[in-house]
């Protein structure tokens, strides 16, 4: 093996990590969590002062962006040209991408491989949208994976940090575009997890709701008890429905989810209530309804990233889906990945990928409805 491949093999395993650290957390191996918690005590002052959203630099995709990674095109996609007026403008939140354990808090500008797994995960999530307008993606100090393998004071302040910078940019989002324009929400993982608060501090209930195309909250469960009617929108029910949420966490078949629900089951919900599986927001992006399924020749692209990891293909007919016990369980003939599961079955990475042109095709469509 080259030096050069050796290098993807390593920042392909570290891409596996950062997808299961969720899985981590609920597992809740000691060894693990001393290996991977952030050493010392949450301190703000280590992530660096507050962004400021007004400068362009504090954003890694916004408009006038010459080198925005949400504007990425995979190889073979066929999409039209790009529109020439804006339709949407879309907020995208990125998941963790920070590994370090000096601090429980990214820098807003930590660069190097941060970056480097930062933009690739925009390459492949935020690009879905890239062709249906503006995309603004913010930085922002994130919680450092190890937040999310312990359930304690230091993680929650880590959390709550990163949710503070989220909302102000959010802030500045809404405050930079066209007051009538339609919007769309986006994030993945600790990004979803932020997006689930977002809808629930600075939309449900208030006048910008009715601007919302649809909110993709992908890769962290919502319970339809006891989040969604606090978070005041409906799950999606139809493909042209507008003002909705979709939510899908991907596995294959058969999944093991249980290093997900067994401590998840044991929260609470936004309105109090319980948190249980059965319970948990399966929209499946290839219908565009709730516990809805698709053989694989609807589902019109899977993003499919050479060995390398230097590009991506999509695929059409190859991966179908359907919505069982709040999991969306994917069949047909899978394509062959780089990147493998992480344990449980479960293709968290590839969340958005497996249902790139999906992904696209649904938000084009509620776009539509929603002009009309």
């Amino acid at each position: 093996m080259c030096a050069r491949r050796f290098l993807i093999f390593v920042f392909v395993m570290i891409l596996i990590f950062v997808a299961g650290a969720f899985a981590v957390y609920q597992w809740g191996g000691r060894m693990l969590v001393d290996q991977a918690v952030p050493t010392g005590h949450f301190e703000a002052a280590k992530a660096g002062g507050r962004p400021d959203y007004s400068d362009p630099s504090s954003w890694l995709s916004r408009p006038g962006m010459a080198d925005s990674p949400a504007q990425w095109t995979p190889e073979n996609s066929r999409l039209p040209d790009p529109i020439t007026r804006i339709e949407a403008h879309v907020f995208f939140v990125h998941p963790t991408t920070y590994l370090e354990r000096d601090r429980w808090n990214a820098p807003l500008f930590v660069g190097g491989d941060t970056e480097a797994r930062t933009r690739l995960f925009l390459q492949s999530q935020a690009s879905a949208f890239g062709q249906l307008g503006e995309v603004w993606a913010p930085r922002y100090r994130q919680a450092a994976y190890g937040a999310f393998l312990l359930n304690s004071d230091d993680a929650e302040k880590a959390l709550d940090l990163a949710y503070a910078d989220v909302a102000a940019a959010f802030d500045e989002f809404v405050k930079s575009v066209p007051q009538d324009a339609p919007i769309i929400l986006a994030g993945h993982s600790q990004g979803a997890l932020h997006l689930e608060r977002l809808l629930r501090e600075k939309i449900a209930g208030k006048p910008i709701a009715k601007r919302i195309v649809a909110a993709y909250v992908v890769g962290w469960p919502i319970s339809t008890a006891a989040d969604l009617p606090a978070l005041q929108l409906p799950a999606c029910s139809a493909q042209e429905q507008t003002g909705c949420i979709l939510s899908w966490m991907t596995f294959g078949d058969p999944p093991n989810p249980d290093f997900i629900f067994d401590q998840w089951n044991r929260t609470k919900g936004f309105t109090g209530g319980e948190r249980r599986q059965k319970d948990t927001l399966c929209v499946n992006p290839i219908t565009g309804t709730e516990n809805g399924a698709a053989q694989p020749k609807d589902n019109p692209g899977t993003l499919v990233p050479t060995a390398d990891l230097q590009s991506a293909s999509l695929q059409q007919g190859i991966v179908g889906a359907h919505c069982r016990e709040g999991l969306l369980i994917m069949g047909g003939g899978l394509p062959s990945l780089p990147i493998p599961p992480i344990p449980g079955n479960n293709f968290h990475i590839y969340d958005y990928a497996m249902f790139w042109g999906a992904v696209r095709a649904d938000a084009e469509r509620r776009l539509a409805a929603w002009h009309r």
